[in-house]
């Protein structure tokens, strides 16, 4: 068998989605392994079957950590890396004082290279291989975004962020230039070695109708391209939402007139939602995005996670830095933990690796690309550590099963439990 690598230790493998079927559809195998060729999985299986049928392939044992997918993070802002963990207000308020004023510095391409090459870096210490981001309203952001990506063979999904009125002069756009510039983005990028573009309204407040109806012509135009923004995060925002769309039957209609409501479309937070807007959602096949560091960071309020994926919305997983206070999905998987335990509704260690992996590559509608490690997947993956400070291997050592160790390193893990982490083949830390 061609191959370049093989990979033994622990391996994550998905039977199901355990948020739906439990637990029992994931599971880890000892004493496994997985054949990397060209960028891809080759194969998985028990290791001495892979040693016999590639013997001359260089192998890297890993022992008991885990060998999962790459974690994929399905909602961040990349301009906002520079002022994560700023002292918390309202929504509104924290866009104005610290948002704002730092995504105008992004119409300079050299800042916006730095920054981009610089959250890159940084995610991929903490084993997240993808990111959906929000850029700014400067095609520069856009394009310094995913050249980076590119440097780095990183699977990426971004937009130029779209917003017309109710911010500053200086990154305003208006509705022919933000369809404009989009347009110019796709052409260029969407489909690039590793990239998708994501068409990007900000959020309603920030679009008028009109930059909304383009928006929607734009991605009926490109109906393969993502849409995201954002939905429902506080109750203040739906406020201004009902002020600014009275003729709106709730938020999510602020989208849908204008052609924003669909199967690829992503709408991160979405707490707060209507039961209405919970129907369409399901009936449209669209995709919430849970940001619990963010949403307890700002004050949002508890996403209904069960609720929500009993009703078979596909949910992804995600930081939102730097609403959002951790480039960790490991923190993340914590901070979910913890929300669902407030709203009854905990989550078992399979369904929190679910929610970071396969969950978020469904929400992006890139399974089979990423989120698994199965044949024919791209070969991003990070090791776990499940012992990696002394404070997780003592609790690690009384486990009784692996999901107690899984569940010890979520709880109290940072990037000093990621092992090793490989990005299209090749280990980059």
């Amino acid at each position: 068998m061609s191959a370049d690598h093989l990979l033994t230790g622990r391996v994550l493998i998905w039977d199901g989605n355990p948020l739906i079927e439990g637990p029992e559809a994931a599971r880890i195998e000892e004493g496994w392994g997985v054949l990397i060729a060209e960028g891809t999985v080759a194969a998985i299986g028990p290791a001495a079957a892979l040693r016999e049928a590639a013997p001359e392939v260089p192998e890297t044992t890993y022992g008991r950590d885990l060998i999962a997918p790459g974690f994929v993070d399905a909602h961040v802002h990349y301009p906002q890396t520079r002022i994560i963990a700023s002292w918390g207000k309202r929504l509104i308020d924290w866009l104005n004082s610290y948002t704002f004023p730092e995504e105008m510095r992004f119409g300079d391409p050299a800042y916006a290279r730095e920054v981009a090459g610089e959250y890159l870096d940084l995610v991929a210490a903490h084993g997240t291989t993808t990111v959906a981001s929000y850029c700014t309203s400067h095609p520069e952001s856009a394009e310094a975004f995913f050249e980076a990506a590119a440097a780095r063979n990183m699977r990426v999904f971004a937009g130029k962020t779209c917003m017309d009125r109710n911010a500053p002069e200086e990154l305003c756009d208006d509705a022919v230039s933000a369809y404009d510039d989009s347009a110019a983005l796709i052409a260029r990028w969407h489909g690039t070695g590793r990239a998708g573009y994501v068409i990007t309204p900000r959020f309603s407040p920030t679009s008028s109708p009109e930059q909304l109806e383009a928006l929607g012509a734009l991605w009926a135009e490109h109906p393969d391209c993502l849409m995201q923004t954002h939905l429902s995060e506080q109750t203040d925002e739906i406020d201004w939402v009902k002020g600014l769309y009275p003729e709106a039957r709730d938020y999510l209609d602020t989208y849908e007139r204008y052609g924003l409501l669909g199967e690829r479309g992503l709408y991160g937070h979405a707490i707060h939602l209507e039961e209405r807007e919970i129907d369409r959602l399901a009936e449209s096949g669209a995709s919430l995005v849970h940001c619990p560091t963010s949403n307890t960071f700002i004050g949002s309020g508890l996403f209904d996670m069960g609720g929500l994926s009993a009703r078979g919305i596909p949910v992804g997983l995600a930081t939102d830095t730097g609403g959002g206070s951790s480039f960790s999905m490991l923190r993340t998987m914590a901070a979910a933990y913890e929300i669902g335990q407030l709203r009854g509704r905990p989550l078992h260690a399979a369904e929190l690796l679910w929610l970071a992996t396969e969950g978020s590559a469904r929400a992006l509608h890139a399974e089979g690309l990423i989120g698994r490690l199965t044949p024919g997947a791209e070969a991003d993956i990070a090791v776990l550590d499940l012992a990696s400070t002394a404070a997780i291997a003592q609790r690690a050592a009384q486990a009784e099963d692996a999901w107690e160790e899984v569940f010890a390193t979520i709880m109290m893990g940072d990037d000093r439990a990621l092992r090793a982490v490989w990005v299209g083949g090749e280990k980059r830390v």
